[in-house]
């Protein structure tokens, strides 16, 4: 038989651990939760550049009137209309 000293000892560090364990966890959630709004905010920010560049491209196409696509990352991208953009250049 254990003393009633022992079981009061043993019940209250099993409650202290799980108050404990219920406060680190709400830490631990708080703290992914901003991770992933950072992780957000960034992923806009990367997307909206992207967009910008794009955006920037093609009014720099509209510009240049051949309506030639010269970058060939571009899936519009044609080498024969380039070749004969340059050879008309060339004249």
């Amino acid at each position: 038989m254990t003393s009633p000293t022992v079981n009061v000892v043993r019940y209250s560090a099993l409650v202290a651990g799980i108050f404990y364990g219920i406060a680190h966890r709400r830490t631990l959630q708080k703290a992914h939760d901003e991770e992933k709004i950072h992780h957000a905010i960034h992923d806009r920010e990367h997307l909206i550049k992207e967009a910008k560049a794009a955006w920037k491209k093609q009014q720099e196409s509209k510009k240049s009137g051949s309506g030639v696509v010269t970058d060939p990352e571009d899936p519009n991208f044609d080498l024969e209309k380039l070749f004969a953009k340059w050879e008309a250049e060339a004249r």
